[in-house]
Parts: C-alpha cells; sequence; structure tokens
C-alpha cells in the first residue's frame, strides 16, 4: 500500500498523514528532490505533532535522494506504531525547502 505525503512548492514539511495502522516499510522518492535528507513528525492524535528522535536522543533521519527507493527496517522502532505523520525535507535545525511540489509515496 503507498501513503502519499505531499510537500509543497517552497515548503519542507508535509501535510500530515493518517497511517491507518501500517508500518512505514520503504520509501519511494520523487525523480525530482532538492537535495536533502528526511527527517518525521508523528503524532498520536493528529493534532499536536512532535520531531521523532531515537532513544539516544538522535534525530531519525534518513538519506534521500530523487528517484530512488529506500527499504526500511519495518520493525525499526522510530515509525512504528505512529498513527499519524508528516515528513520533512531536512532536519529539525536545518529544513530543506523544495524548489516545487513533491510527492514522497511512503511504503506500507
Amino acid at each position: 500500500m503507498a501513503i502519499h505525503a505531499n510537500i509543497a512548492s517552497g515548503e519542507a514539511l508535509s501535510g500530515a498523514i493518517q497511517l491507518h495502522g501500517y508500518r512505514v516499510s520503504g520509501i519511494q522518492m520523487p525523480s525530482s528532490w532538492t537535495t536533502a535528507a528526511l527527517t518525521f513528525q508523528g503524532s498520536v492524535d493528529g493534532v499536536t505533532f512532535n520531531d521523532i528522535y531515537d532513544e539516544a536522543g538522535v534525530e531519525f533521519s534518513v538519506a534521500a535522494a530523487a528517484s530512488i527507493y529506500i527499504g526500511l527496517d519495518a520493525g525499526a522502532l522510530e515509525l512504528s506504531d505512529i498513527p499519524y505523520l508528516k515528513v520533512r525535507s531536512g532536519t529539525t535545525g536545518t529544513p530543506v525547502n523544495q524548489g516545487a511540489a513533491r510527492e514522497i509515496k511512503l511504503v506500507a
């Protein structure tokens, strides 16, 4: 199942997406991508979102590039059992605005 995360032109953060109980196991990147890693925000209620960090206090980040498929460990704690998610281009401290609208496909 593919769930679409859309980042608007000139923005770095997608709108909220509901994962419907699925876990993200892969990410298909668009053919055009302003170079940046991916980071994420999660929410239990779809209203209040927080940046996602691992147990060591390091922001969860995925290396990304245009036109690639990124396989993730389906059991990875960072993206497991999160009801709502936002995808960010860049990091919390250094977001990277995209040069055009981008659609990232999360495989669940």
